[in-house]
C-alpha cells in the first residue's frame, strides 16, 4: 500500500484544499465544504483501490458528505488495485473556511480492510497525548491527576503546560478544573483534529487535548497518531435511543468501552495526509499567485515509517510561467 497511495492520497488532500481555498470568507460553510467533497471525491474515483469510506461526514450536520458506506477508486484493469477502507473530512473547520479565520484543513486516511473503527457520527470524549505521555493518562482519572502525571514525563511543572479545548459550554467544568490545576489553557473555535495531530509534534508548544469533539474525527486522530507514536484514549457519547442503535448497527455493543489508540486504528498499514486550507499552527494555508498556486501538506506513512511536511508549488500550464523562491 505504501508510497503508491501516500503519493495518491496526497494530491486528494491538496486539490481538496484548493477548492476549498476558492470560497474562503464567502460566509457559506456548506459552499466551502461541497467544493472540498466535489474535488475529494474526483481524484478519489481515478486512483487505483477498491476503496470503502468507513468515517465519512455530514450525517450530523446535513453536509454534502462523502457517505459511509460510499465506494470509491478504479480498480478496471489495475494490476496494482488496492483494497482498503478511508476515513474522511474533506475539510475540518467549514465555518474557519467560510469566514476566512485560521486553522482549515483536508483530510484522509486509509489502512486495510478492518483497520480502522467503523465509528457513527457522534461524539466522542477524549484525551490526547504525545510521545513521552504515552501511558501516562486514563481517560477516567481526575483531570489533575492526569495533568500531574504528563507534567512528570515530560519532566515541567504543571503551570508550564499547555491543554487545547474546544470553545464549548458543555466544557465549562473541564475548563475550570484544568485552570484549578494550574495548568494554560488554548481555547479554539475548531479543529480538535489538527489540535490533536500538534500534540504529537515537538516544538509546537501543546501538551495535551482533552474534552468532547467527534467520533470520526477521533478515529482520523488515532491514524495520524499512530504513525506519530501519540496517544488517544476515548469513549462514545450516546445522545439518545436512535444513537444506541445506530451504534449497534455498526457492530458496537460495549457502550461505556475506553478505546485506546489501536482500537481506533488497529492496521498495520496507515496512509494519512492533510494540507492546510487556511493558515494555521500546523500547517500554512493555499496561497493563490500569477503563475499557479502553492499548497502545505503533511503526509504519515505507517509502514514506511515516514513522516513528510511537503511544500508543494502547482503551475499553471502557460509558457511564460515564472517560479519564486
Amino acid at each position: 500500500m505504501g508510497q503508491d497511495l501516500s503519493h495518491e492520497f496526497l494530491k486528494v488532500a491538496q486539490e481538496a484544499a484548493i477548492a476549498a481555498a476558492k470560497t474562503m470568507g464567502t460566509g457559506d460553510r456548506r459552499f466551502s465544504d461541497q467544493a472540498a467533497v466535489e474535488a475529494m471525491r474526483g481524484i478519489m474515483d481515478g486512483i487505483p483501490m477498491n476503496g470503502t469510506i468507513v468515517i465519512g461526514e455530514g450525517e450530523r450536520d446535513e453536509a454534502p458528505m462523502l457517505f459511509i458506506g460510499e465506494r470509491v477508486g478504479n480498480s478496471d484493469g489495475a494490476s496494482n488495485c488496492h483494497d482498503v477502507d478511508i476515513a474522511v473530512d474533506p475539510l475540518e473547520g467549514t465555518n474557519l473556511c467560510a469566514m476566512g479565520a485560521p486553522g482549515a484543513i483536508t483530510v484522509l486516511a486509509c489502512a486495510e480492510r478492518g483497520g480502522l473503527l467503523h465509528a457513527p457520527d457522534c461524539y466522542m470524549e477524549k484525551i490526547i497525548v504525545g510521545p513521552s505521555s504515552r501511558g501516562a493518562v486514563n481517560l477516567d482519572a481526575p483531570v489533575k491527576d492526569n495533568l500531574k502525571a504528563i507534567a512528570k514525563r515530560l519532566e515541567r511543572d504543571v503551570d508550564d503546560l499547555v491543554i487545547i479545548v474546544l470553545d464549548r459550554p458543555r466544557h465549562a467544568q473541564l475548563i475550570q478544573e484544568i485552570r484549578e490545576a494550574g495548568a494554560r489553557i488554548r481555547l479554539i473555535g475548531d479543529g480538535d483534529l489538527s489540535a490533536g495531530i500538534s500534540v504529537a509534534l515537538r516544538g509546537t508548544g501543546v501538551h495535551a487535548v482533552m474534552g468532547t469533539g467527534g467520533a470520526p474525527e477521533g478515529v482520523l486522530t488515532a491514524a495520524a497518531l499512530r504513525c506519530l507514536n501519540g496517544e488517544i484514549q476515548a469513549r462514545l457519547v450516546i445522545k439518545d435511543d436512535k444513537q444506541v442503535e445506530r451504534m449497534r448497527s455498526m457492530g458496537i455493543t460495549d457502550l461505556e468501552r475506553i478505546y485506546s489508540t489501536e482500537d481506533l486504528a488497529s492496521a498495520k498499514n496507515i496512509v494519512f495526509a492533510a494540507t492546510g486550507v487556511t493558515d494555521g499552527a500546523l500547517l500554512k494555508g493555499v496561497r493563490f499567485f500569477g503563475d499557479g498556486v502553492r499548497t502545505h501538506s503533511l503526509v504519515l506513512n505507517l509502514s514506511e515509517r515516514k513522516v513528510q511536511f511537503v511544500d508543494t508549488v502547482h503551475l499553471d500550464d502557460r509558457p511564460d510561467i515564472k517560479v519564486r523562491f
